[in-house]
């Protein structure tokens, strides 16, 4: 409890781009941790979980001040907040969320290598330098199989709200209905809950559906995710282009199902990792002056 207070009274002040906007960056990755043994954090420990996530907010070009992690095992929360702390020198806030089976309990990450406990597989936001404020958002979910939210964290100090999510798969087990009518009503509700008055909004995670203007995935998943262009910029898109890099490797084909949203005119930078072997996502890094 000392150590959480000193660290609050010595939090540093988000820096101010030259037009006088307020500079923050974000990373968006699943790092595929939970359930998938394709994947090599996949029965990792919290420290070897807490300790690779860290290693790509200190070894990337952007430095991110918000973090939306996926497929994240709960047990790690409170490892994942020391070794940022630890490994960047700056205080850092860290919540998560579990997500739930059909019957409302935790859905559980497999056991660590060791056969321990590894909590929930899980959404997590952190947030460098301010504290945050976290609250869970229900979204519409199939009955059939898990229970899916929206975890946001309002931080106050600099009236930034931002949300993370990772929504249903449009796979024959969840929204297996045509027409993507999970995920159609989960965005809608992500964009609700994203908003939020005096605060700025800076949301994403993995979205489980291609960009409208990609190509790429099933029509009914780039229809769902148009709605959240309308209002806001992406990470990755050019111009009036709605689409980016791939970001997701699955059965040999690349798509992109990672996104970091923005409002108009706030992205500067886009980067999407290069040589990630640890997951089958990419992590995706986005730098904003809000």
């Amino acid at each position: 409890m000392v150590a959480r207070l000193i660290l609050t009274l010595a939090l540093t002040v988000t820096g101010v781009a030259a037009d006088g906007r307020v500079r923050l960056s974000a990373l968006s990755w699943n790092v595929c941790a939970g359930t998938n043994a394709a994947c090599a954090l996949y029965r990792a420990g919290a420290q070897e979980l807490a300790w690779n996530i860290s290693g790509h907010v200190i070894g990337a070009p952007v430095r991110p001040d918000v973090i939306f992690l996926q497929e994240f095992c709960s047990g790690a929360t409170h490892t994942l907040e020391r070794t940022l702390e630890i490994r960047t020198g700056r205080a850092w806030t860290v919540g998560s969320w579990s997500l739930l089976d059909s019957a409302g309990v935790p859905y559980p990450c497999h056991p660590d290598r060791l056969g321990r406990p590894r909590g929930a597989q899980s959404v997590a936001v952190a947030v460098a330098r301010h504290d945050a404020d976290f609250r869970v958002h229900p979204l519409p979910s199939p009955p059939w199989y898990v229970r899916r939210a929206v975890l946001c964290a309002t931080v106050r100090a600099i009236r930034v709200h931002a949300c993370n999510t990772h929504l249903s798969a449009g796979t024959p087990y969840d929204d297996r209905q045509p027409g993507a009518p999970y995920r159609t009503k989960q965005i809608r509700r992500l964009l609700d809950v994203a908003a939020k008055e005096g605060h700025r909004a800076v949301f994403g995670g993995d979205l489980n559906a291609a960009p409208p203007d990609s190509r790429t995935g099933a029509a009914a998943g780039r229809r769902a995710v148009a709605p959240a262009y309308r209002r806001h910029q992406e990470c990755d898109q050019r111009g009036g282009d709605r689409t980016g890099r791939w970001t997701h490797l699955g059965s040999g084909r690349r798509k992109k199902l990672d996104y970091v949203f923005a409002p108009p005119g706030a992205v500067r930078r886009c980067h999407v990792g290069h040589g990630v072997t640890l997951s089958d996502h990419r992590p995706l890094y986005a730098e904003l002056a809000l």
